[in-house]
């Protein structure tokens, strides 16, 4: 079983910055393929970045040059510093694995697993 926990949402002023988290923890994996999403009231969930295995990085139009996806693998966790906030960043931000490394063959496979979210909530 996977389960991911989101911290570091908070409420900021425009401008300001904020540091999210997601823990990945499960008996059969030893590695994870990690996203964020948002949403926000009335909208549908979307994209804002990811981080694969070996690095490489992905990010909305919106995220890119204000948001910065990391991860420590020996931790699996993932981070998003997110810097320059707008009120449009408000939303909910979730976690998602979408592959996981099997501890014992270590190869990958498809496991789509989400946080709980964690609220981001910024005031102009």
């Amino acid at each position: 079983q996977v389960q991911l926990v989101e911290s570091g949402g908070g409420s900021v002023q425009a401008g300001g910055s904020l540091r999210l988290s997601c823990v990945a923890s499960g008996r059969t994996y030893c590695g994870f393929e990690m996203n964020w999403y948002r949403q926000a009231p009335g909208k549908e969930r979307e994209f804002v970045s990811a981080i694969d295995h070996d690095g490489t990085t992905a990010y909305s139009i919106s995220a890119k040059g204000r948001f910065t996806i990391s991860q420590d693998k020996e931790k699996n966790t993932a981070f998003l510093q997110m810097n320059s906030l707008k009120p449009e960043d408000t939303a909910m931000y979730y976690c998602n694995a979408d592959r996981g490394r099997r501890c014992y063959s270590g190869s990958w496979t498809d496991i789509y697993i989400w946080g709980q979210g964690t609220q981001v909530t910024v005031s102009s």
